[in-house]
């Protein structure tokens, strides 16, 4: 009788509906499966009942095929399944719509109640070496609101399915990198920054996003670089189109697991030391990468971390 079954059928008789219908005189519902000359699977439902004892005892069995049943069972496990996912999904989507806005309305709270302090102390007529250090510390306050937007507004076109748009051209790497450069140290006299150039080559790319792209990798190097030691921006051009960036500082060691979701939207790295900031500035640069055709990479020891953006020579966008 067991020989009909399949292997793992077999077993389930052997050991679930035997002892059943010794204990109980009757089974139902049970999903075996039939094994055919051919060796195929043979989906069925037995239900069985024992009478009598000895060489009187006699057991009726019924068997029913049962494909389309076994296909429901499936479809709905796999109806469960994907909408569990979704689900999931929706949840994850909530909770980052909930983080964002939190995180956005702290990360702005603190540039705009400096700017509004700024308004009042100069609203009193301070001396004039006074007048120009709050100017100062309210341009910095305007720039990273500016920043804060901008990688929004990024972000948020990147979810629509826009994704980064790119103004090609050649020629204006330059000033756009200094330029990035030189915001960021209006802001933080107090920092070093040093800048290495050596564009000798031609590259087409979109200056101004490459400018964004060092601008948040500057910024994120200075938040959590060692206020008391510089930080670093070299570019080098290739042959061929291409670039190399480096963004270096000395901040503390980043773990490998936090280096792999730290070009994540909304993930601020190691809690610990790595909390300041929406956590979009990171991603930004990375999309920005991408859409050039490069890619972002990280070296991090106990002295120094550095991120890298490299456009490979002939990796230029639109030449597939």
């Amino acid at each position: 009788m067991t020989a009909l079954f399949s292997i793992a059928s077999r077993v389930v008789f052997e050991t679930s509906v035997l002892p059943l219908l010794h204990l109980h005189g009757e089974v139902s519902g049970v999903s075996l499966d039939l094994s055919s000359r051919t060796g195929e699977n043979i989906p069925v439902m037995i239900s069985a009942t024992a009478r009598g004892t000895g060489q009187s005892r006699m057991t009726q069995m019924v068997l029913l095929r049962s494909e389309r049943r076994r296909n429901f069972e499936r479809d709905l496990l796999e109806a469960r399944a994907e909408t569990e996912a979704r689900l999931s999904i929706a949840q994850k989507q909530g909770e980052l719509r909930e983080q964002f806005v939190a995180i956005l309305g702290h990360d702005l709270r603190n540039p705009v109640a400096a700017f509004y302090a700024g308004i009042r102390a100069l609203s009193r007529n301070p001396p004039k070496d006074k007048k120009a250090e709050l100017l100062q510390l309210m341009q910095g306050s305007v720039h990273r609101m500016e920043r804060l937007i901008e990688n929004v507004l990024d972000y948020a076109r990147e979810r629509l399915g826009s994704g980064i748009e790119l103004d090609l051209g050649v020629g204006d790497l330059e000033p756009a990198i200094r330029q990035a450069v030189e915001e960021l140290r209006a802001v933080h006299p107090d920092r070093d920054l040093k800048l290495s150039l050596n564009i000798g080559h031609d590259v087409e790319c979109d200056a101004q996003r490459i400018g964004q792209l060092v601008s948040n990798l500057l910024g994120n190097a200075l938040t959590h670089g060692d206020t008391e030691r510089p930080v670093t921006v070299d570019a080098v051009t290739f042959a061929n189109n291409g670039l190399k960036i480096n963004v270096c500082n000395h901040g503390p060691q980043i773990s490998a697991e936090t280096q792999k979701r730290l070009f994540d939207p909304f993930d601020r790295g190691d809690e610990s030391n790595y909390r300041k900031g929406l956590g979009l500035g990171l991603h930004i640069a990375s999309e920005i990468a991408k859409a050039h055709h490069g890619g972002m990479s990280i070296q991090s020891d106990e002295d120094v971390t550095c991120f890298t953006f490299q456009m490979s020579s002939g990796d230029a966008p639109g030449r597939d």
